[in-house]
């Protein structure tokens, strides 16, 4: 099997010690590096008990063939663009269970036609975790609302719709939201 370990311990800024001591039960040092380059077997408890030190899924841990990591040719910072110190390799994202997508066909807002949006969804418990950001809920009939979450009550939601000139919105007791997470665009 071969693992992302090391690239994912680098992209998070750890040493091994800790790595190490952030697993439980704590191990060394010697232990995580022959884990990383394969000296010593990495068996699925030792991938949760890493993945769990590093704050990531156990399948984030796990090179698959079918996905291609995109090397790091380069590092922009305030002075430019620059080499990295030392090769890393970026892993695309992968959507998280129950995530749902909106594609954009005509702009509104930030929005551009083409974009498309993670969307992340939310449990009525969990709506106050999307205020100020941007949200689709379901309304009746197949219908949907898209804007901004400005507001919440007790059981309402008011949202203000990112087209110019659109008024607030108040509904009620929704199922669930969907918060905008993540924005792929193609800049071609």
């Amino acid at each position: 099997m071969i693992t992302r370990i090391r690239d994912v311990r680098r992209a998070k800024g750890m040493t091994l010690a800790e790595v190490a001591e952030h697993c439980e039960p704590p191990t060394t040092a010697q232990t995580i590096g022959r884990l990383e380059t394969g000296t010593r077997t990495v068996s699925v408890g030792w991938l949760n008990r890493i993945a769990k030190a590093l704050g990531v899924e156990a399948a984030d841990l796990v090179r698959l063939p079918d996905v291609a990591d995109l090397p790091v040719a380069a590092i922009l910072g305030a002075g430019g663009a620059v080499a990295p110190r030392q090769s890393s390799v970026v892993t695309p994202p992968r959507p998280e269970a129950g995530a749902l997508a909106l594609i954009v066909e005509a702009g509104q807002g930030d929005y551009r036609a083409g974009d498309i949006l993670w969307l992340d969804r939310l449990a009525p418990d969990a709506f106050g975790q999307a205020l100020n950001r941007d949200v689709l809920l379901p309304r009746p009939a197949g219908r949907f609302l898209f804007g901004r979450l400005i507001g919440r009550d007790p059981d309402r939601l008011h949202v203000l719709p990112l087209a110019g000139g659109g008024r607030q919105q108040v509904i009620a007791d929704p199922p669930w939201i969907g918060v905008a997470t993540r924005l792929v665009r193609s800049l071609g």
